[in-house]
């Protein structure tokens, strides 16, 4: 099992830049692929990024490419994902979850956060 709490979300002036932590608990964190999702009032959830266990693969969606930074530190058991240059169409929920590996789709992970709010005001 693994539980994952998110925070670093709040309001930000569209250009600026956000910081996001997924903390997990147990001593398997270092199994795990991760990513963050996130999900916009009246849309899917969509994805963002994903990190293999060890950081060497990744893969961030192209509505983040050259903006979203995703990293983890299996010492501290914490995946990060560091926004700049954000817009308001980054408003949304973000989850982050674990899995068996790098993923594209949400359904191949098998633990989720609660979500933390990012909401960029224009």
């Amino acid at each position: 099992q693994v539980q994952l709490v998110e925070s670093g979300g709040g309001l930000v002036q569209a250009g600026g830049s956000l910081r996001l932590s997924c903390v997990a608990s147990g001593r398997t964190f270092r199994r795990y692929a991760m990513a963050w999702f996130r999900q916009a009032p009246g849309k899917e959830r969509e994805f963002v990024s994903t990190i293999s266990w060890n950081g060497a693969v990744t893969a961030t969606a192209d509505s983040g490419k050259g903006r979203f930074t995703i990293s983890r530190d299996n010492s501290q058991n914490t995946l990060y994902l560091q926004m700049t240059s954000l817009k308001s169409e980054d408003t949304a929920i973000y989850y982050c979850a674990a899995g068996p590996g790098p993923s594209r789709s949400a359904s191949a992970y098998n633990y989720w956060g609660q979500g933390t709010q990012v909401t960029v005001s224009s």
